[in-house]
């Protein structure tokens, strides 16, 4: 797992783009654990690093968005910390998974008790109201999932929203410096699957769609925040769940 004092060994007043591939990665690592929206760890520069970078220098008020500052690592390892410490609490209840999942949303920018609320009630709908991490198919068998899924098989669904493809789990392997193409289990852990759950609402890197873009300050539309995840697939019922979830918050 990305550990975010490997940030140090950047060297700042550098700037971005003359990093070497493998600090580079460490700062599109450290931007990923923040939530900003690196399309993919890989250690090159361009315009989508650019903007990550340029949109987190201006959040924390650094006046140049080209250079890696010493206020820079700083925040990025600040802000990775508290992503490690949220998604190593104990989720062995339901309370206590909905407890830590609030707290990644609004430490990622879902700050909105109707945006928790429906990431809240994708939870309990995509582990088939376990609020435990699960594989697509429930309790069928290895090879039944080998039939029935074989367009996608391994890279089948799994955790607390279901991860699938290879380019998916790719993407947050590189993200938290696991190997989830080798060893797609381990989107069955805790910490990787409440860090997928929650990233990828924020950013839209399950279909495009950031949850965002649905429940804001201006609107709560339950029904279409369901394309962050699967279409309009059983939106009707996640729609009543979340408003029910608002409604106690």
């Amino acid at each position: 797992m990305f550990d975010p004092q490997e940030l140090e060994q950047v060297p700042t007043g550098t700037a971005l783009s003359a990093l070497p591939t493998d600090q580079l990665a460490t700062v599109q690592r450290g931007l990923a654990w923040l939530a900003y929206p690196i399309s993919l760890v890989d250690g090159l520069y361009g315009p989508n690093t650019r903007s990550a970078f340029s949109e987190f220098q201006n959040a924390i008020e650094d006046p140049d968005p080209s250079v890696v500052s010493d206020t820079s690592i700083a925040k990025l390892i600040a802000g990775a910390r508290e992503t490690g410490r949220i998604i190593a609490q104990s989720v062995d209840t339901e309370d206590e998974t909905k407890v830590v999942i609030a707290e990644l949303c609004r430490h990622m920018g879902l700050t909105l008790d109707a945006q928790v609320a429906y990431v809240w009630a994708t939870t309990l709908w995509e582990t088939a109201h376990t609020f435990k991490p699960v594989r697509e198919g429930l309790d069928n068998s290895d090879e039944w999932r080998r039939q029935h899924l074989a367009t996608y098989y391994p890279y089948y669904g799994r955790g607390y929203v279901q991860l699938t493809w290879q380019r998916n789990y790719d993407k947050y392997g590189r993200i938290l410096k696991i190997d989830l193409v080798e060893n797609p289990d381990l989107a069955l852990n805790a910490d990787v699957s409440l860090f997928v759950l929650v990233h990828g609402f924020e950013t839209g890197a399950f279909t495009g769609r950031s949850l965002a873009q649905y429940v804001n300050e201006g609107q709560t539309d339950f029904k279409n925040a369901r394309r962050c995840i699967n279409g309009l697939d059983r939106w009707p019922e996640i729609k009543e769940i979340a408003e029910g979830y608002l409604a106690e918050m």
